[in-house]
């Protein structure tokens, strides 16, 4: 039998899934959607991390459940090459640094890139360029709230349209 009402829709790819979240960390809240909130995306489109895409399909609207993800499936392992030292004084004097500051810096092509602050001494200055959350296993909390075919629009631009 055809799904052809939301009402009896699983989650497939080209489905627009409607989803509440809570994501912990080594047993701490790092993110949450919130009260009367949630995220938009298109199934199947890699618009959220792989492992958790890959454990939503078949749910339907109201349902829950939780969803443990490894770093593999998530921001990936660690790489220790993406940890390197910057001389203290290539900073500005006033810019506060300090461990889990978020830094964009540019490279000797102009190329600019996300680090993190992992130490600070006199002379110089710890950064990971790693995601935050790599090497880290994710625990999320998940709730369906609305599913829906994904127009034709949508599915040629690949995003929601709202």
């Amino acid at each position: 039998m055809s799904e052809t009402t939301n009402q009896n829709l699983t989650i497939r790819d080209e489905v627009v899934v409607s989803l509440e979240y809570t994501l912990q960390v080594e047993g701490e809240i790092v993110d949450s959607t919130g009260e009367d909130e949630h995220i938009q995306f298109i199934q199947g489109y890699g618009q959220i991390i792989p492992g958790l895409e890959s454990q939503l399909y078949g749910m339907s609207s109201g349902e829950g459940k939780e969803v443990t993800v490894p770093a593999e499936e998530a921001y990936g392992v660690l790489d220790e090459d993406a940890l390197g030292t910057v001389p203290r004084d290539e900073f500005p004097p006033e810019m506060p640094l300090e461990k889990g500051v978020a830094l964009q810096l540019r490279d000797e092509d102009g190329e600019v890139f996300d680090a993190y602050v992992e130490s600070v001494d006199k002379k110089s200055v710890e950064i990971n360029l790693n995601h935050p959350l790599a090497g880290k296993e994710l625990h999320f909390s998940v709730k369906v709230l609305d599913l829906r075919p994904a127009s034709e629009d949508e599915i040629a631009h690949g995003h929601v349209h709202d």
